[in-house]
């Protein structure tokens, strides 16, 4: 059974998504030439939106490498990336029973009236796998794993209910949530920052949005010319000659026009399931509603996220040279960075000075966590059989940005069963008021 599963999930988001897609459309009663063209559309969407991270991916990640080396990095961490780390949380038996623990949690949280997200994102469900095996090498407890992986993921679907209407609000995606493991911790680190952002005089007043910025630059403030410069400026860090600087600015200038173009598509297939979704839920469900859980790839495009990440490069590469006591070198999860301030973009309505500031602190607070935690990745790495490439110790930039990971690992160690009873009590309290006791609140007014 976990072998037929694996092997389904690793057909890859382009062929999972659109199946799982037209089967939901087909449950919610959707026509099938109908809910196979939108299954179709979505896996079309993902393909031309892989594409043009991977062009991202492609041309940030030597750039990056050249800046490590012209200014002369010596760091004992590697960051491999979240690739590697997905690769190491699948690793194991523990690691590979998230998929079907997340599944049937999800399916049961949802009967039980105590989550509106039902979450498609199956694939990311790594980032439980990840907890298990970590929590796992940590106590050697197989047990406290499987505990540690259904707390996380009654989490990561509370997360999805309090970010549906503020992907809403700011993307314009109606019934659409990213219970996303990487984006969402982001997300609550970015509301304590724009409160206190509007607290500090200067700041609390300027406006940064991509509108306001082309109104009152022109056309240096148009999203493509801005990908552009930002190009051009990381090219010249990185030491390229004229060609290299220009290509460079030209691709970036790229991936700002053709990342929301591919969303566009990917939402085209996508609107139909979520009014499908929403008509089922009212009809059968009254006062309810249905969030469809999926990859914060589709916030990626908009231009404050992609402006704020190219800018966060530098930005973290210069912080990994000048933090005392910082052991990570950036390097795998550079083109990752756009996941990891996605929702903070939304906490800030699309203000990009806001979110390069908060970005540049939370890049901080990642690079101190993934090397303090770089043994026990390297321990889980080494027990699943995971090749090192020669590196003595490794770390990925996307799981430091997981604090709510660490969160589970101390209080795993300092309290064992107490620290996951004390998170899953928090959890279920923050389930049953927001799917229970405020939507009684805001009819009663």
């Amino acid at each position: 059974m976990l072998d037929a599963l694996q092997w389904f999930v690793d057909l890859g988001a382009i062929v999972v998504l659109p199946i799982l897609i037209f089967v939901f459309g087909m449950i919610l009663g959707t026509k099938p030439a109908k809910a196979f063209t939108s299954a179709l559309t979505v896996g079309v969407g993902f393909v031309g939106l892989n594409l043009v991270i991977d062009l991202l991916s492609s041309s940030l990640g030597p750039a990056a490498q050249a800046m490590v080396e012209r200014f002369g990095l010596n760091l004992t961490t590697i960051d491999v990336g979240w690739p590697a780390a997905a690769a190491i949380s699948y690793g194991t038996v523990l690691g590979s029973l998230a998929i079907p623990i997340g599944v049937l949690l999800n399916v049961g949280l949802i009967i039980l009236g105590l989550t509106k997200t039902l979450n498609v994102d199956i694939w990311n469900f790594w980032h439980g796998a990840f907890i298990a095996s970590l929590v796992y090498a940590l106590t050697g407890n197989f047990a406290i794993g499987i505990a540690a992986t259904v707390v996380y993921m009654m989490m990561i679907l509370l997360f999805g209910d309090i970010l549906g209407p503020v992907v809403k609000k700011f993307y314009g995606f109606p019934n659409i949530t990213f219970p996303h493991g990487t984006a969402a911790p982001g997300f609550i680190f970015a509301i304590p920052m724009n409160w206190l952002f509007d607290r500090i005089p200067g700041i609390k007043n300027w406006k940064a949005d991509p509108e306001t910025i082309q109104k009152r630059f022109g056309i240096f403030g148009d999203s493509t010319v801005m990908g552009f410069l930002i190009g051009l400026v990381i090219g010249l860090f990185a030491g390229y000659d004229v060609a290299g600087v220009l290509q460079l600015a030209v691709k970036t200038g790229a991936v700002m026009v053709l990342m929301p173009k591919m969303v566009a598509l990917l939402m085209e297939g996508l609107t139909p399931i979520s009014e499908a979704a929403n008509e089922f839920v009212k009809k059968r469900f009254p006062g309810r509603e249905l969030y469809i859980g999926m990859d914060a790839a589709l916030s990626v495009g908009h231009p404050a996220v992609l402006s704020s990440s190219l800018l966060l490069v530098p930005i973290t590469i210069l912080l990994a040279v000048i933090l005392p006591g910082n052991t990570t070198l950036p390097f795998g999860d550079l083109a990752t960075i756009p996941f990891l301030v996605c929702l903070m973009a939304a906490v800030f309505a699309g203000n990009i000075v806001r979110t390069v500031i908060a970005g540049s602190i939370y890049m901080v607070s990642i690079l101190y966590i993934t090397s303090w935690v770089a043994p026990l990745v390297t321990m889980s790495a080494k027990a699943a059989n995971f090749d090192l490439q020669g590196n003595s110790s490794i770390t990925a930039l996307a799981e430091g940005g997981l604090w709510t990971t660490w969160m589970y690992v101390g209080l795993t160690k300092l309290l064992s069963w107490g620290g996951l009873a004390i998170i899953g009590v928090v959890v279920l309290c923050g389930m049953i008021y927001v799917n229970k006791i405020l939507p009684k609140r805001q009819v009663n007014k």
